[in-house]
Formats: C-alpha cells, structure tokens, sequence
C-alpha cells in the first residue's frame, strides 16, 4: 500500500467517526426512540446547517483528493478512494456507537441535496465498495505509470448509470418530502448502475493498460 493510499484510508475512517458522531447526536434529538420511516421534518435553522455540513463534507474530500494528486484523473481517483472509504466506515461506526443499522436493509437518510436521498443501507454500501476497487487498481495503474484517460463511451456509460442510482434515491418524494412510508426500494436501478460502473472501468481500465 502506498504512503497516500494509507493516510486517505486513515482520513476517510477518522472523518466517517466525526460524520457519525454528529448523527448520532441528531437522531437522539429527533429520533429519541430510535431512527426508523418515515421521516420526520426539521423546519427550524438546523435543517440550514445539516445542509452546510454536508456542503463542507464534500469540499473536505475534494480537497485532500486535490492536494494528493497531480492529474485531474489521479485526483478523481483519490477522491473515489477517500468517499468510498469515508462512506462505509460511515456505518461501521454507527453500528459501534448505536448498533444501528439491524440489517444492511434498514432504509437511511443518505444526502439532503438538491432533494433528500433514501435508500437501504446496501445501496449506497455497494456503490462504495466498487469506489474503493476502482480507485486502488487505477491508483496503483498510475504508478506503474500507465496513462488513465476514460474515452467517451465509459464516460457515457458511467454517467447513465450515476443518473439511475440518484434516480432510485430520490425518486420517491413523498417519502422524502411528505413524511410518507417509502416505496419498494428500486433494485433494479442499482444493479443497472452498477453494472454500468463496472462496465465503465473495464474498458478504461483495459485499455490504459494497453496504452
């Protein structure tokens, strides 16, 4: 493992402590009983801060990406790397904290914007880990000093699949809006997009390889 591959996973594992820490803190205040559907509404200025924290989070990995890489690709790699990692250490910790989630179908609150996103805890877990897979090959790729440059259709094929995964996230508003208990979750929208992610690095990865 390399010296940045390391310090990333410990970033990502120590930021996934503070990002659970503060939910758990948010679920005893509105989740008292315990966090379950449907959803409950936070109207007051917290709502406005859980925004920018999730505003923050972002710009908090983008940033370590930005400062470890030195292409546009290696840094999207690095920050591939640190996301997947920070999001399923995500649960490991709430699982420590508050023995949640049960079951790794137990639906979560996954991002508020542009619209809240919901889902079973495996959707976004199995997005993660292939985050984790991609970035660590085509990390390790970039250092054997093969040139990673997704051509078209992989772009194509990796944005129609991101598409349907927000898609199945956010499609049902009156669960996320309307405090309505959530529809059957879409499967099959996720094993498309994954599939399609799969796909997507494959032939780029291949053919840098060839390169």
């Amino acid at each position: 493992m390399s010296p940045k591959i390391f310090w990333l996973t410990i970033f990502g594992i120590a930021m996934a402590f503070v990002e659970s820490a503060v939910v758990v803190y948010l679920r005893a205040i509105f989740y008292p009983e315990g966090f379950k559907v449907p959803l409950r509404t936070i109207t007051d200025y917290k709502i406005i801060i859980e925004v920018f924290r999730e505003i923050a989070t972002i710009f908090m990995l983008l940033s370590v990406a930005f400062l470890s890489g030195k292409t546009r690709w290696e840094r999207f790699t690095y920050f591939m790397l640190s996301f997947g990692i920070w999001d399923i250490f995500y649960y490991i910790w709430l699982k420590a904290l508050i023995n949640w989630p049960a079951s790794i179908f137990d639906w979560d609150i996954l991002f508020l914007i542009p619209l809240p996103w919901i889902s079973p805890v495996i959707a976004p877990v199995s997005v993660s880990l292939l985050m984790i897979i991609f970035s660590i090959l085509i990390a390790h790729s970039i250092q054997k000093g093969y040139d990673f440059k997704p051509a078209l259709l992989p772009r194509i094929l990796a944005l129609v699949g991101i598409v349907l995964i927000l898609y199945s996230f956010m499609h049902d508003i009156n669960a996320t809006l309307h405090q309505q208990i959530p529809k059957p979750y879409r499967y099959e929208l996720l094993v498309i997009g994954d599939g399609l992610f799969i796909a997507a690095f494959w032939v780029s990865y291949l053919r840098s390889r060839r390169g």
